[in-house]
């Protein structure tokens, strides 16, 4: 049986008439390629070639071989082509959502890197609540959900993305601004700002109050972090946020964050379909958006 290297090496060969030309074609020593001809013509038992006045021409005896190889060598770049298309994502469409929290850095971040590795891929992009992505993923509007919440459901594949923490944030002209940290006893004690309390994001943002047995009252309940951030912004309040809300070059007027001297923290999460199998792109995007999330976790918050 004749392998793709002796298949190649009788095309070149074919295509430019010697066997220095086939050589230069292929990007290997003349010897080399003569050698290669040779084993072939003895393991076939027939003469592929005659030369004359210097150049390499099929047999007529050989002539149905080379049709085969001719058709053989075009498969195999089909092949090839197929492949690079697939790499290049072409002909190909994916579906990632994510949170808000996520959507407003550390995601468009990852779809640009993914776009530069999948150039051809086409995607449709989602900023979602929390109880949503059962819907987004059971009913396979898209392939992955980034989340800030791990869902407890039979349907749905919970992978740990990144463990960070959460942050205060203070109108730019209040007193505790001074401060390097502040503490859940001093933010307790001000006009607090929060996400409505049936919104698995507003417990996440409140369970540091209740996990230190503080007290506590949202005289603002609004239902996004950025609308939040935008009233303490305006002199409002105080609140928490997460730090993957407050990273990347888009900034919020009129705020400063600080570190909260208790230990918080805050957890993100790539949800799947359980019954249905990942492409690489949405591995991919995983991979990318997990890399980003580390980076933010290493450069901080700068406010």
């Amino acid at each position: 049986m004749l392998t793709l290297r002796q298949i190649e090496v009788i095309r070149a060969i074919t295509v430019a008439g010697t066997v220095k030309g086939a050589a230069e074609l292929l990007g290997v020593s003349a010897p080399g390629i003569s050698r290669v001809m040779k084993h072939t013509e003895s393991q076939l038992g027939i003469r592929l070639f005659s030369r004359t006045h210097g150049r390499y021409a099929p047999t007529e005896e050989a002539h149905d071989i080379f049709a085969q190889v001719s058709g053989v060598f075009q498969s195999v770049e089909n092949l090839q082509y197929s492949i690079e298309q697939l790499k290049a994502g072409a002909s190909r469409s994916v579906g990632l959502a994510a949170v808000p929290s996520v959507a407003h850095h550390v995601f468009p971040s990852a779809i640009s890197r993914l776009r530069k590795n999948f150039p051809a891929l086409r995607m449709t992009l989602n900023t979602i609540k929390i109880e949503e992505a059962i819907d987004y993923l059971l009913l396979r509007k898209g392939e992955v959900a980034a989340l800030s919440y791990k869902l407890d459901h039979p349907g749905l594949t919970m992978q740990p993305l990144y463990s960070g923490r959460l942050m205060a944030i203070l109108p730019e002209d209040h007193p505790l601004a001074e401060s390097r940290s502040v503490s859940l006893t001093e933010l307790v004690c001000e006009t607090l700002i929060g996400i409505v309390p049936d919104d698995p994001y507003g417990r996440i943002l409140a369970e540091p109050f209740r996990q230190y047995g503080l007290d506590f009252n949202f005289s603002i309940e609004a239902r996004t972090g950025a609308i939040v951030a935008v009233l303490v912004g305006q002199g409002q309040g105080v609140a928490i946020m997460d730090e993957l809300s407050l990273a990347g070059p888009i900034r919020y007027p009129g705020i400063v964050v600080r570190p909260i001297s208790e230990p918080t923290l805050f957890r993100t999460y790539a949800a799947f379909n359980a019954d249905h199998p990942r492409s690489i792109f949405a591995e991919g995007f995983v991979d990318l958006l997990r890399d980003e999330m580390r980076r933010v976790a290493t450069m901080g918050v700068q406010y």
